[in-house]
């Protein structure tokens, strides 16, 4: 069974990992020290719903409906050039971390709940893909899900947290405009592959 956790835990970081609108969100959250807590737990905890919901079998449902996929892509599509659009602006009028305004925790759960259940890969990679590879271990796919999930709040917990290292390094606001830019340009291209389908 700790085969089968470690083999959860790898594939769960291994899907996580890549850049995307929430780990970028979440870095941002983590250097700027602000709410972070919540958006760890939230997105911890959506990580976790979500592969729960995949190995219980939903992904095998999801996967026969593609018109409930093609509405996901859209809206995450048209949410992610939004976000760019606001890290345009951000980047126009950069500022340090010190001089940047608080956002309230409101603003930053409805942010944080938008990047992960609006996101199509996040269906298509914890729901369906993880669902799948759970279902391969048969009565022990729990195991694995467990094993997903540890990796998942690892994951966000060592992303949040480890980013406050970074904040003396990016208290300049020509670093934040730069931030801000790349992040915009993620952010459309995400947005152009969900509409490529």
């Amino acid at each position: 069974m700790l085969q089968i956790l470690l083999t959860g835990m790898v594939t769960g970081l291994g899907l996580i990992i890549a850049i995307g609108a929430q780990n970028a969100f979440v870095l941002r959250q983590g250097i700027r020290r602000e709410h972070i807590g919540t958006v760890i737990l939230v997105c911890a905890l959506a990580d976790i719903l979500l592969i729960c919901v995949g190995t219980a079998g939903v992904g095998a449902l999801v996967s026969s409906q593609p018109t409930v996929l093609t509405v996901v892509r859209w809206l995450g599509a048209a949410y992610l050039l939004w976000f760019a659009l606001g890290a345009l602006r951000s980047a126009a009028r950069p500022t340090g971390l010190t001089a940047s305004a608080p956002v309230s925790r409101g603003s930053v759960l409805t942010t944080t709940l938008a990047l992960t259940f609006l996101n199509p890969h996040v269906y298509l990679d914890t729901v369906l893909l993880l669902g799948t590879i759970a279902a391969s271990h048969g009565d022990a796919r729990w195991w694995f899900a467990l094993g997903a999930c540890v990796g998942s709040v690892l994951w966000f917990s060592a992303l949040g947290l480890g980013a406050r290292a970074l904040s003396r390094p990016l208290s300049s606001p020509t670093t934040w405009r730069v931030v801000d830019l790349l992040v915009a340009v993620v952010m459309v291209t995400l947005a152009v592959g969900l509409l490529r389908g």
